[in-house]
């Protein structure tokens, strides 16, 4: 299952990696299939890309619900309804809380626009940059109850270039995400793997 917020490049990542004919993602050499899209707001691109694709979608707003809990709450609950091994959250720009974390905990796959530890929360780019890092990247890791602070499955490096601003280093990054968080996923689902302390054993079960 894929979590979005915004425009969806992740999922079409994920999407374009998985053969469009098949049903079953055993049947696929990538191994995996996406059995339902959820968002936290309606008209986004990312809604638009799943249903395109023949895929199921859910819509869990944090509005429509009295506090926070009850709308992780209900997100637990939608999520559950399609049984998922593996919750990519894939610019989903919500945190989960106790909850999902106690259903879900172990099987919730996020990016970061950074090289974690380094440089954790909303502006990842912008303070690796105002540090003057000479290299950042991305990472793959598992979701806890902290911020960016979840076991590491993989990371990418990005050269900081004297002439980047935000934006264009971010975008470099992105690329780089994208390519790795469609490696990292295959290889979860097709070889299982098992966390022990803050290390992930990718091709040992759990």
């Amino acid at each position: 299952m894929v979590l979005v917020s915004g425009s969806g490049t992740n999922l079409q990542a994920l999407l374009d990696a998985i053969p469009a004919d098949r049903q079953d993602g055993r049947d696929s050499p990538y191994g995996a299939e996406i059995v339902a899209v959820g968002a936290d707001r309606t008209g986004i691109a990312g809604l638009e890309r799943a249903e395109l694709a023949g895929i199921p979608t859910f819509v869990c707003r944090v509005k429509d619900h009295g506090t926070r809990e009850e709308w992780d709450a209900a997100l637990a609950e939608a999520t559950a309804a399609h049984e998922p091994d593996l919750i990519v959250s894939a610019g989903f720009m919500k945190i989960v809380g106790k909850e999902f974390l106690a259903r879900f905990g172990g099987r919730v796959v996020n990016t970061h626009p950074a090289l974690l530890p380094s440089f954790p929360g909303a502006h990842g780019v912008r303070d690796a940059l105002a540090y003057g890092a000479k290299v950042t990247g991305c990472t793959v890791h598992f979701v806890d109850d902290g911020v960016d602070t979840g076991p590491i499955i993989a990371q990418g490096v990005v050269e900081i270039r004297d002439e980047d601003d935000e934006a264009a280093l971010h975008e470099r990054i992105k690329e780089v995400e994208r390519t790795l968080l469609v490696e990292v996923v295959g290889r979860l689902a097709r070889n299982g793997y098992r966390i022990e302390g803050r290390k992930v054993h990718v091709g040992e079960l759990r």
